[in-house]
């Protein structure tokens, strides 16, 4: 299902989840023989289209990849503009994420980020924590080898401490250990720019997302290529391990 109207899919149809790799700030900016940096502002626009269209399609949960742990490797100018943008972004955005009902959410090495961004966002942390409507994720300084090594040496402790028994963890003891102990799986991933990685980006909860690859970059996406991909989604089987027919199955059972 790739063409339609969004407004007339069942409820039911649409993703609970849906997470972001935002790729091809660089790439845009090259191609209007800009620096990287003009990208990723104009990138910022997307972001508040994504965000306004997801509340308005009522989609409980967005997760965005703003800034990877690699992504500290890049040239320092460029480092403190994209921190300069972020800072810029949760104050400005503020009035409207409280006004919408959308909560603010942060996961990642948060404490190696600048003091001053730091503080801009426990703010609008602070600010929008009792909105219940949307939750929306941003993930900085993230990695998600780095999260589950974390919950894996968590839980280690927790063993050796005799507070845990090693033969009780299952997969709910570790989702509990990770950054995204509150949040649902993803349903749906959608990655600009063409590119088919998922670049160290949510490797446990991404287990039976569906993926959506677009080669609009994200400067250039609008609330149509978050139609396309939900549309997309919607005509999706999930299976999640079992047949096809087992699911027709189970849904006329439960019909």
């Amino acid at each position: 299902m790739n063409a339609g109207n969004i407004d007339t899919l069942p409820r039911e149809r649409f993703p609970r989840h849906i997470a972001i790799i935002m790729d091809g700030n660089g790439r845009w900016a090259a191609e209007r023989r800009r620096n990287r940096l003009f990208g990723h502002r104009h990138g910022i626009n997307a972001v508040r289209e994504a965000v306004r269209e997801c509340r308005r399609l009522n989609i409980s949960h967005l997760t965005l990849y703003a800034f990877s742990m690699e992504n500290w490797k890049r040239p320092p100018t460029e480092v403190a503009g994209l921190w300069r943008l972020l800072k810029s972004y949760v104050q400005t955005e503020l009035k409207e994420l409280r006004d919408n009902g959308v909560r603010l959410n942060v996961i990642g090495r948060v404490e190696l980020i600048p003091k001053d961004v730091r503080d801009a966002i426990d703010y609008t942390l602070r600010e929008t924590a009792a909105c219940r409507d949307m939750v929306l994720t941003i993930a900085l300084s993230y990695g998600s080898r780095d999260e589950i090594l974390t919950a894996v040496r968590d839980l280690a402790r927790r063993v050796k401490a005799e507070s845990l028994d090693a033969d009780a963890i299952d997969e709910q003891t570790i989702d509990r250990a990770l950054w995204t102990a509150d949040m649902p799986d993803p349903d749906l991933l959608i990655r600009t720019s063409g590119e088919f990685r998922i670049s160290n980006f949510l490797l446990w909860q991404l287990a039976y997302t569906e993926i959506h690859v677009t080669p609009t970059l994200w400067p250039d996406f609008s609330k149509k290529d978050l139609h396309a991909a939900i549309l997309d989604f919607a005509g999706r089987e999930r299976r999640f391990g079992l047949t096809g027919e087992q699911i027709k199955k189970g849904m006329k059972d439960e019909g």
